[in-house]
């Protein structure tokens, strides 16, 4: 499995030959650099580190302008480990979008836009109480029940109630590239993937 790590830049819309109007996002994907190579010999697994978006030296730790020295390349912001199937890269080497293809299929992995503390109706999809009759005038978007009585005297775990809602990792799979622009790093994919503007996204192949 290929991949790359990238950022996302924002939605638009593009022109099919058929003249249809497709939703897309545009992602800064790579270039990114291989920052570790491990091994099964090593380290029971075949892997490789990517690297993405230089960072400041005067905000890396030692360790991070240590390990980055190794690859000769300055300390990153985003670091991921894709598995090293169909990848044949050397420490130090660079990873642009050459590794995929117009016309073909992506996964794009990101983290949620939070929203905070929601109630059921929002976080769940729950329909309320029901209409204001029989007495309710102030809870339509409430729970209702969440467990018996006497018996068995306590909520099931994994009930579902208000709560924090967002910030977890998404994966939207086969998603379809529509075009790939190598001298300005951008890629094209059809839809919508997770998270806000110009946070980091994970694609593989």
């Amino acid at each position: 499995m290929s991949g790359l790590i990238g950022k996302k830049i924002g939605m638009t819309s593009v022109f099919s030959v058929e003249g249809k109007n497709i939703p897309c996002t545009v992602i800064e994907a790579g270039p990114c650099v291989v920052t570790q190579v491990r091994t099964e010999e090593v380290d029971g697994y075949a892997a490789v580190q990517l690297g993405f978006e230089d960072k400041k030296e005067k905000h890396a730790t030692k360790a991070e302008q240590g390990h980055a020295k190794k690859a000769n390349t300055a300390p990153k912001k985003k670091v991921v480990e894709f598995s090293a199937e169909g990848m044949d890269f050397q420490l130090g080497d660079v990873v642009t979008l050459d590794v995929f293809s117009t016309d073909g299929w992506v996964d794009v992995s990101g983290i949620s836009k939070g929203k905070g503390f929601q109630g059921v109706v929002k976080r769940h999809g729950f329909a309320g109480v029901g209409q204001a009759t029989h007495g309710q005038h102030n809870r339509l978007r409430a729970p209702g029940s969440i467990g018996a009585a006497s018996y068995p005297a306590r909520v099931f775990k994994g009930m579902r109630m208000a709560g924090r809602d967002g910030g977890k990792t998404v994966k939207v799979e086969s998603l379809k590239v529509l075009k790939v622009i190598p001298e300005s790093n951008l890629l094209i994919v059809k839809g919508s993937v997770p998270g806000a503007k110009g946070s980091y996204l994970i694609i593989e192949q």
